[in-house]
């Protein structure tokens, strides 16, 4: 069985914030590189008028993905949702029970797989 958990993530950037996000970016992009090598993909993306950001995340498994929520709530989550507000949350994958109910809490979709491949 395949441990690898992804997620998108889709937000709204609050009114006024965008430079905030930025800099938000850099911060947790930097920290989640150099600390959390179970952390495969981690990527932000914002649309043209810079309301909307989403992030696809993946790790290799749930322990990775738990320890990368623990390093988000000890350092950044004030910051981030002072910025930026869930609009949806989907995991893809099998992820364990601690990370169900986590992330059940903000809401959460899980969608298991069915079918296909990764390389």
């Amino acid at each position: 069985m395949n441990d690898v958990l992804f997620w998108n993530l889709e937000l709204t950037i609050k009114p006024g914030k965008l430079d905030d996000l930025r800099a938000l970016v850099a911060d947790m992009s930097a920290r989640t590189k150099a600390h959390e090598p179970g952390t495969l993909s981690y990527e932000w993306s914002v649309n043209e008028d810079g309301t909307e950001c989403h992030i696809y995340e993946r790790y290799t498994d749930s322990g990775a993905l738990m320890a990368h929520l623990g390093g988000f709530q000890e350092h950044f989550a004030g910051r981030f949702f002072d910025v930026l507000d869930i609009k949806r949350w989907v995991l893809y994958g099998n992820p364990s029970d601690q990370v169900r109910e986590t992330l059940a809490g903000f809401g959460a979709a899980f969608f298991k797989p069915i079918g296909g491949f990764s390389r």
